[in-house]
């Protein structure tokens, strides 16, 4: 239980700010959260529709926390009420950023008028950090991303003066970065990064994502960082060298299984009712995110590899934006008859902390986004890593050091898979003796992303730094 220590404090007016994606949105209210519950005030914003996807805030929290909705412009390119990256396609991305750009006035107008005292934002937010300065808001870096993700990307000073700074094609991003001093397989595999380095119309959207992250960083008071630096103490050291400002780690801010989101209740008896006929711990979790969208060859090779790997496997599948044809008729003939009883297919929203929790669930084939990997190890689950998008790639990387599960072998140049390769990671991890180690690693893992108590003293002394280092 986390207990109000505000006593003798002044209370502190918090705006927080997060990207158009629940990957974000959702860190930032557990963050908002914990902050209410030490006694201060927090205006969270975002988008109506966004804001209506989120969890409900707790009845003890409600007079602490107030939800702040600002209409998404509407901008060329951009489907109708597509307000959230799991609303779009990859191509698509670009012009939400612009949209998002577009909310500065109003943002502008409600930090004047309401005059707070810190502001915590998101890496495409590059216009903020000035107007916060010139309204004399403290300002707060908060990147929901690893201390090695953040350190690949580089020292903001070098993005900001040479724009991509010196990497300019995808190879460039398949090597180890030159300021990482000590051995490290840190990097891009080819097909991860190609899509980033050959996007077209850069500009009509405005900055690249690697300006957007060194001018929000270069221009915060503080940068956070959603990891312990026990669990990554080389990046941790390495991020406060490039940064030249304070980097506080806060913590996994692993979720609360309460507070999960209760509506689709009667989904989740569906859904434990097949998972408690399970043997304990012999279950493959499968899902992929709410932005990775499978062509219908990665979905066969996917399927079949499930298939042939002979164990129980749940795998939830969303559909794809724009897409005409159904994940579900995309899947090979006669796969669902086959797997019948061994194998759980459903299309739609599914509640993933449940899920992962129920003890019969083993292992966890993911698209290794930051949010799934914590939910996750917080319960001891050996991964199956599949990048796909984004930081996945670079966190595959970290874990595979870290030694907590077996990444399936892809085509370095165009990302593709075979079944067999996924049969053959989905059975190392699971029960191959060889992969024994994986799941205790992975297992022991709880001891940092799952305890309460240790992520919420990282809190305690971000609220401190907080309170010192404010305006």
């Amino acid at each position: 239980m986390l207990i109000n220590s505000t006593e003798n404090r002044e209370v502190m007016n918090i705006v927080v700010f997060p990207w158009l994606a629940m990957g974000h949105l959702i860190p930032f209210l557990r963050l908002s959260k914990l902050l209410a519950l030490k006694g201060h005030k927090i205006s969270f914003i975002s988008t109506p529709r966004n804001l209506s996807k989120l969890p409900t805030i707790p009845s003890n929290l409600s007079s602490q926390i107030t939800l702040i909705s600002f209409p998404l412009p509407n901008v060329p390119n951009l489907p109708p009420l597509a307000e959230s990256s799991m609303d779009i396609t990859h191509n698509q991305q670009q012009p939400l950023k612009h949209a998002f750009d577009l909310l500065q006035p109003l943002l502008t107008s409600f930090l004047q008028s309401s005059k707070p005292d810190w502001i915590i934002y998101d890496y495409p937010s590059h216009w903020l950090p000035s107007v916060a300065v010139q309204l004399g808001i403290s300002r707060a870096f908060f990147g929901v991303f690893t201390a090695a993700c953040l350190s690949f990307i580089g020292p903001p000073s070098a993005l900001i003066n040479g724009g991509d700074g010196a990497r300019s094609t995808a190879e460039d991003f398949t090597k180890v970065p030159k300021w990482v001093p000590f051995e490290s397989n840190l990097a891009y595999r080819l097909h991860e990064i190609t899509k980033y380095i050959e996007r077209t119309d850069k500009d009509k959207y405005g900055p690249p994502d690697m300006l957007r992250f060194a001018i929000s960083i270069q221009e915060s008071d503080v940068v956070v960082v959603r990891s312990f630096d026990e669990f990554e103490p080389d990046w941790f050291n390495l991020l406060s060298g490039l940064y030249e400002k304070p980097v506080i780690p806060v913590g996994f801010l692993p979720p609360i299984l309460e507070e999960d989101e209760i509506q689709n209740d009667e989904k989740w008896v569906v859904f434990k009712e097949w998972l408690d006929k399970q043997r304990v711990n012999s279950v493959v979790y499968v899902a992929l995110g709410t932005e990775v969208h499978l062509i219908k060859e990665e979905l066969t090779e996917l399927a079949l590899g499930l298939e042939k790997s002979g164990l129980p496997f749940f795998w939830v599948l969303k559909h794809s934006p724009g897409s005409a044809q159904s994940e579900l008729e995309m899947l090979p003939v006669g796969f669902e008859e086959r797997v019948r009883g061994r194998g759980f297919v459903y299309l739609g929203w599914a509640p993933q902390v449940k899920i992962l929790s129920h003890e019969s669930i083993g292992g966890f084939l993911t698209h290794c986004g930051w949010n799934s990997v914590i939910e996750a190890l917080g319960l001891g689950r050996v991964l199956i890593m599949c990048p796909m998008l984004n930081d996945q790639g670079l966190n595959a990387r970290l874990l595979h050091e870290k030694k907590v599960g077996a990444e399936i072998p892809r085509n370095e140049i165009d990302g593709s898979f075979t079944s067999d390769a996924v049969a053959e990671s989905v059975r190392l991890a699971m029960v191959e003796e060889s992969g024994q180690a994986l799941r205790e690693t992975a297992e022991a893992m709880k001891r940092y992303f799952g305890d309460q108590d240790r992520n919420h003293h990282c809190v305690d002394e971000f609220v401190r730094q907080l309170e010192d280092n404010r305006k």
